[in-house]
């Protein structure tokens, strides 16, 4: 049967409790070494003491990782952690020492000897335990930032790829062409559009968010293009004044992006697309038209993007449901950046 390494850590711990009271009775209690009955029970009391610290204070030393983080609050962490390992360790050692006089009928003798004893034995332990948690923690946070910036780059680099991909060129420069005949005025009003596209690509390519009436301001132009090429068959509505919030640049072009790619588009069956806030959170949601695609032409890279780099900016998490016909996707709304 193979162990698990939760049982055979536990296994461990009791096997150097007994090892550990075994060489500490030996050099603590001098008279024990004559009488082979009482060495065997101090030795057993204390077996139960270290087993009961170390495994407890593990166990505690994790839930509190799991709650408060080490790198995000390192000073709450350590005091929360020193005062609760203080009176576990104090509670304890109580309760064993009166259950072994109350039931075994054995005199333990100085009840805050043995306290104060525990305490430092547990002072050690617990400067293992919690220097192993926060290295623990601390490389998983160098983890995540390695895997954020590693997200960035392939956010950037998607983005960069979708607005210069020579079909979005051809689309562009091909109404650009039909504008210059009918409409010059509306043709330098694309123009500039198109210019301010490509400047806010470049300008965000470094940033982790932005503020949402500068990503507002971006989509502006960019939906200008879009409604160049598709005109009524493309409806956007956005209700999203006077938020002061931020969201990671060039989320919405890809959600918006995402559903002109995978839904039809015509004049009898027009694409209607809805930005507002929703209790902390911006709701993008489209009617699902879905078109017919090649296997392997959508790989949910642009949600899946937004989702991981949501993961590490916020504890909150991006959700994206399809409910009666309508795709909704809800992005957390964040702080500005100071």
């Amino acid at each position: 049967m193979v162990l698990s390494e939760k049982v055979r850590d536990n296994l461990r711990i009791v096997a150097f409790s007994v090892v550990g009271s075994l060489v500490t009775t030996y050099f603590t209690c001098v008279p024990c070494r004559e009488n082979i009955p009482n060495y065997l029970i101090v030795t057993f009391f204390s077996a139960c003491l270290w087993i009961a610290l170390w495994m407890g204070n593990g166990n505690l030393t994790h839930y509190l990782s799991q709650h408060i983080s080490w790198v995000q609050f390192p000073i709450r962490r350590l005091v929360i952690g020193v005062a609760s390992t203080v009176a576990y360790t104090v509670g304890v050692v109580l309760i064993i020492v009166e259950s072994w006089e109350y039931f075994l009928q054995v005199d333990i003798g100085n009840t805050w000897y043995v306290v104060s004893y525990s305490l430092v034995i547990t002072f050690l332990i617990s400067l293992f335990l919690h220097g192993r948690e926060f290295l623990i923690q601390w490389r998983k946070s160098a983890i995540e930032a390695e895997r954020f910036q590693k997200e960035s780059v392939r956010a950037q680099y998607e983005s960069l790829k979708n607005q210069v991909n020579p079909h979005f060129l051809f689309n562009s420069l091909n109404a650009l062409t039909n504008l210059v005949y009918e409409d010059q005025d509306k043709a330098v009003r694309f123009i500039k559009q198109l210019s301010e596209v490509y400047r806010y690509v470049l300008e965000t390519r470094d940033r982790e968010v932005v503020p949402l009436r500068d990503e507002l301001k971006f989509l502006d132009s960019y939906l200008f293009l879009q409604q160049i090429r598709y005109g009524n068959k493309l409806q956007i509505t956005v209700n999203l004044n006077d938020i002061q919030a931020a969201v990671p640049p060039l989320a919405l072009q890809m959600l918006i992006e995402n559903a002109i790619k995978h839904n039809v588009i015509s004049e009898e069956d027009p694409l209607e697309i809805r930005m507002f806030a929703e209790t902390g959170f911006l709701v993008v949601e489209n009617n699902v038209r879905r078109k017919n695609v090649l296997p392997g032409e959508s790989a949910g890279l642009g949600l899946d993007n937004i989702r991981r780099r949501y993961g590490f900016l916020d504890g909150r998490t991006m959700s994206a449901t399809e409910v009666d016909g309508k795709f909704i996707v809800k992005l957390p709304l964040l702080s500005l950046p100071v």
